[in-house]
């Protein structure tokens, strides 16, 4: 008596004919997350300061585009999302970093700066990518979780930290039926990672290796396949999600 076995069906990509937008997606994070997306069947664009590093990207991964400028330039920005050539579905952004250091040593631009980089720019970003976004779409912002300890040394990231989560509820609310979702990550061995530790990298990621319950560190691609199933699941909106394997914990 023969047997077969039964054949799997393909899955089809559920990204498939949705465009999402990386900006900062020339390395790290975003670049991981335009390899994901692709996988997932995505046309992917790609934006980011350096037009050489940009280039390599964007040839790395497929991507359908790209644009090198500063996001904090909010004539080029806009400029940018006006001459995109059709609708676009999700944007990620992972352009910035945390800025640390004791408070009484900034000056009040330096607060100002620290406080309200991250909203700024996500402001200005959705104000000019939502009249091109599908209903549905998706922006998915960055955040930390290792701000959200108070302790000697962070400065003002806690409070920066603390503004995020509500900032993401209130904007969902508003862009609706875009949606509008936060990752919180932890420490992520990415290139930014890389210049703000220097000499003191290796001995990071073994300390997280010993002590995080994951029992490794956080990549890239961990949190690129975190950023994809938020644009998939068209159910998270206004929503939080730690991805720091354990990190706050221990």
């Amino acid at each position: 008596m023969s047997s077969t076995t039964p054949s799997t069906p393909a899955r089809e990509p559920e990204l498939l004919g949705q465009t999402v937008v990386l900006i900062g997606g020339s390395a790290g994070i975003g670049l991981e997350t335009a390899r994901r997306a692709r996988d997932e069947g995505a046309d992917v664009i790609l934006t980011g300061r350096d037009p050489d590093r940009l280039a390599e990207a964007a040839q790395e991964v497929g991507a359908q585009r790209t644009a090198a400028f500063d996001v904090n330039d909010t004539a080029a920005l806009a400029r940018f999302f006006q001459e995109l050539p059709k609708p676009i579905d999700h944007v990620l952004i992972t352009a910035g970093g945390p800025r640390y250091g004791p408070l009484l040593e900034m000056d009040a631009d330096d607060v100002r700066e620290a406080l309200s980089d991250h909203v700024v720019v996500a402001l200005e970003v959705a104000r000019n990518a939502v009249g091109r976004m599908r209903a549905g779409g998706t922006l998915v912002l960055m955040g930390g979780t290792g701000g959200r300890r108070i302790a000697q040394g962070l400065g003002i990231v806690s409070v920066a930290t603390a503004v995020l989560p509500p900032f993401t509820a209130a904007l969902a609310l508003e862009l609706a039926p875009v949606r509008v979702n936060l990752i919180a990550a932890g420490f992520v061995d990415t290139p930014l990672s890389a210049r703000l530790l220097g000499d003191r990298l290796e001995e990071r990621r073994n300390q997280l290796r010993a002590t995080l319950p994951i029992g490794r560190v956080v990549g890239p691609a961990d949190v690129a396949a975190l950023a994809v199933h938020i644009m998939i699941n068209t159910a998270l909106t206004g929503a939080t999600y730690d991805i720091d394997g354990g990190q706050q914990f221990v």
